[in-house]
């Protein structure tokens, strides 16, 4: 059977990382052995994969996590999968939606290219094996915000398997040491998208916006190799670098655009794993974190008074910082898969196999999308380090924080300064900023010419290092004004009148001779105090280094 027609589309770039709470649908259900917390700081789950919980008149008993995830990303595409409909978020209610994502008889699939490559890239950056030839398949099930249905996935034979995902994990008590860890995937597959139900609490109704039916998803399956919510959602997080990184999605969380289901069980090492949950619809890393390492501590909890763990399908509820059940698994849902009669198998080539005389528009070449694979997160990191001398655990930083890389190259560009220097005013000082305000990165007051022109003036030692902080300051409550002209306004000038320093230093020793005295006898902190003193006479103006060496200087002779 020939391979389906392929319909081109252009790539969609829009948007920045975001984190929200909530997902998209929800269950009924009481909590459950929820204990709320205020507290915000990694819980013990996270710092450890074997918990050791007491067990009353049995000493104690070490408990093992298994927890594996399943990541839905939309893919960054102008239309849908099927259609031709056009993908934007917050479009009004079911104005974009095409006869086929409504199901009306008659309409047929045709296969969206762009969602294809996209799928393969994804692929090959993970390492998977990719499948020349795939099929796609239709999962039913009765749902509000699923016309037809059933959805059109690749449940028999997806489009890549047997990959892996690598990403490093800080540890250690200043988290200064980086561990690589490796999270096996099971495959990657295509999918449509469901609509979205609107539930309306007070008119006691639920309202379907189809704009999301039929939007492409890749589903990311990864095998049960993680131990706690921390793992998991750096593992998470480096997916989304890699997906942005790759352009095949924004990743944006806080649009729905990767949302991760995990499931999740505990049994003592050595003994076969116990009864997993399903955990569904996390759309934000620390949620994800937060609800994995809830959801292990309720299992232990369960299990070590006497009960038993269901087969269940829960939710995260971010106020009072547990999992509830929405639905049980014990009767298994049939979902009734079967070949999609309305698509033929996906078939790929590699530069071996390519039909001479193909049509390019008609045919993908796995080789050459291979040859088009951009630069990966991990070997940005490496880069940072070789290039810049920058410790492991800061590369992170500096890559983990949404457009942060960008603004620390563009402050290398412009500014004399050690790009160590540069590492640490950004990670110390401005990230601080912005962390206090609560802002993004892009919405920075300071920008990377004015903290590269601040550098540059603490470089050539016109400012002292407090000068410089003073300046920073000013920077965000001054828009528009640059510190060159902050520092004249507020006379921070650093003294270049070596005489005039060497007067004011002899008159403050005259002036405090048992600071003096003390500083004779060997007394460490008598010389801070003179530094201080000169630097108060001065106005700050200064720089302390110079003014130990006279003092120094003066002592000695």
């Amino acid at each position: 059977m020939a391979a389906p027609m392929l319909r081109g589309c252009c790539l969609a770039r829009r948007g920045a990382l975001a984190c929200i709470d909530g997902g998209s649908r929800r269950g009924r259900g009481a909590a459950i052995g929820c204990r709320s917390s205020g507290k915000r700081g990694r819980s013990s789950v996270a710092q450890q994969s074997l918990i050791t919980a007491q067990k009353s008149g049995k000493g104690e008993h070490a408990w093992a996590a298994v927890v594996g995830l399943e990541i839905h990303a939309q893919i960054s595409s102008n239309s849908k999968l099927f259609s031709g409909s056009q993908v934007q978020f917050a479009a009004p209610p079911n104005s974009l939606v095409s006869f086929f994502d409504a199901s009306l008889p008659g309409t047929l699939p045709v296969l969206n290219r762009r969602c294809v490559e996209a799928a393969v890239m994804t692929g090959l950056a993970l390492k998977c094996h990719i499948n020349k030839k795939s099929l796609f398949d239709r999962k039913h099930y009765f749902y509000a915000d699923l016309p037809a249905g059933y959805q059109i996935t690749q449940q028999r034979l997806p489009i890549a398997v047997n990959g892996s995902l690598e990403y490093s994990v800080c540890v250690g008590k200043k988290r200064s040491q980086v561990i690589t860890r490796t999270a096996r995937i099971k495959q990657i597959q295509l999918e449509q998208d469901s609509g979205k139900s609107l539930h309306d609490e007070l008119r006691s109704q639920t309202l379907i916006d189809l704009n999301r039916a039929g939007v492409g998803l890749l589903e990311v399956v990864l095998e049960p190799d993680m131990s706690c919510g921390e793992e998991a959602a750096t593992a998470v997080r480096e997916l989304q670098l890699i997906l942005q990184a790759l352009g095949t999605s924004q990743a944006n969380m806080a649009e729905g655009q990767l949302r991760v289901d995990a499931n999740i069980s505990v049994h003592h090492p050595g003994e076969p794993l116990g009864v997993r949950t399903e955990v569904k619809n996390l759309n934000s890393a620390r949620f994800l974190a937060r609800a994995i390492d809830s959801e292990i501590e309720r299992q232990i909890n369960e299990l070590e008074n006497g009960r038993e763990i269901l087969n269940e399908t829960r939710s995260f509820d971010c106020k009072l910082g547990c999992t509830i059940p929405m639905r049980d698994k014990e009767g298994k849902q049939d979902y009734r898969f079967m070949p999609e009669p309305n698509l033929p198998p996906l078939l790929l080539y590699d530069t071996a196999s390519l039909p001479p005389g193909a049509d390019p528009q008609q045919v993908i070449n796995i080789d050459r999308i291979r040859e088009q694979l951009p630069e990966l997160p991990s070997e940005t990191r490496e880069q940072l380090v070789q290039q810049y001398g920058m410790l492991p655990e800061h590369s992170f930083t500096i890559l983990n924080e949404v457009g942060l890389l960008e603004f620390f190259q563009n402050v290398i560009k412009e500014t004399r300064a050690e790009p160590k220097k540069v590492t640490s005013w950004i990670l110390n000082n401005f990230l601080g900023f912005l962390k206090q305000q609560n802002l993004a990165v892009n919405e920075s007051p300071v920008t990377p010419s004015a903290l590269a022109e601040l550098l540059n003036l603490l470089d050539r030692k016109a400012i002292s290092s407090s000068a410089a902080k003073q300046v920073f300051e000013e920077l965000w409550r001054s828009k528009g004004k640059t510190p060159s002209q902050i520092v004249s306004e507020k006379q921070l000038e650093l003294m270049q009148d070596g005489e005039a320093l060497n007067q004011v230093c002899l008159a403050v020793m005259e002036e405090h001779p048992q600071v003096v005295l003390a500083m004779k006898r060997g007394n460490p902190r008598a010389i801070n105090k003179l530094i201080g003193l000169v630097r108060k006479a001065t106005l700050s103006r200064a720089d302390p280094t110079v003014i130990k060496e006279i003092l120094e200087k003066k002592l000695s002779s």
